[in-house]
């Protein structure tokens, strides 16, 4: 079950991925939008203001996160819905998957399914966390391996579950889209607190798993407490602050549109990769 409040406690850190990877999208009057994944829907209202004329539908698996993005009052369609079992409709002219697709095995046939059924001309934007060789997950796979937990934990835990900027781009290419494919590494400073920020962090993704297994109780509390020992020493606090660097893995793709103009053609001032004006 997925946690609103939890997965909200960062939202900045976790907004501002989903903004730069739109910026790169460059549909200017789209009939339908689908956000997938959308969580509790805060980033989908905003693709409202960006295409007020478009139908925009936000779906996601999570009743919890479908409820909450429900109270928002924007005029965005939210429905519980699986991202496997779904496809786009003839008027679907822009699909987002913002940190989704980790959670899918197999998303790679997904995506050519997605491409085989979109209309020509349509925009796919997709964002994939790019960490899972990081300090925070090495650290949660070590103490998943102790035996206290190796049974029940560790087969929870996914291996790498995304490919690099060059294997999404040979997908996309290689079904016909004109494709921009990056990475970016963002280095957010959290503050530090009762629990220490990494932990708090994973608590709203990569432990739902293992929260799942172990239930509420002491198992729980102590597999908490000795992942926090074990992200305390992988992530000093400095300054009342952590530093906590987060790769992530980007690709826009345009069907249908392998010899038109790139898919990152657009208007200058919109590229993530350029520094951010205060």
């Amino acid at each position: 079950m997925w946690d609103p409040s939890t997965y909200l406690r960062y939202d900045d850190e976790r907004s501002r991925p989903f903004h730069d990877l739109i910026a790169r999208v460059g549909a200017e009057r789209p009939r339908q939008v689908v956000d997938l994944g959308c969580g509790p829907g805060n980033q989908t209202a905003t693709l409202a203001r960006r295409w007020p004329d478009a139908r925009i539908v936000g779906l996601d698996s999570s009743p919890e996160m479908i409820a909450r993005a429900g109270r928002l009052g924007s005029p965005v369609t939210f429905e519980v819905a699986d991202a496997r079992s779904w496809r786009p409709g003839p008027d679907t002219d822009v699909v987002v998957a913002n940190a989704l697709l980790q959670w899918l095995p197999g998303h790679e046939e997904l995506l050519r399914t997605w491409l085989r059924d979109l209309p020509p001309g349509a925009w796919i934007a997709v964002q994939v966390p790019g960490n899972f060789d990081a300090p925070s997950h090495r650290a949660l796979r070590e103490v998943a391996a102790r035996p206290r937990w190796r049974d029940r934990v560790a087969p929870r835990l996914r291996a790498d579950p995304v490919s690099s900027p060059a294997g999404y781009a040979s997908v996309l290419t290689g079904a016909g889209c004109a494709v921009d494919a990056w990475e970016t590494t963002y280095m957010h400073l959290l503050p530090a607190g009762d629990v220490h920020p990494v932990l708090a962090w994973m608590e709203g993704t990569a432990l739902r798993p293992v929260r799942a297994v172990l239930g509420d109780g002491s198992d729980w509390a102590a597999f908490h407490t000795e992942l926090g020992h074990a992200l305390a020493a992988a992530y000093p606090v400095r300054s009342g602050r952590v530093q906590f660097p987060f790769r992530r893995i980007f690709f826009v793709a345009r069907t249908g549109a392998a010899t038109a103009a790139p898919a990152g053609s657009v208007p200058r001032g919109s590229d993530p990769h350029q520094p951010r004006q205060p």
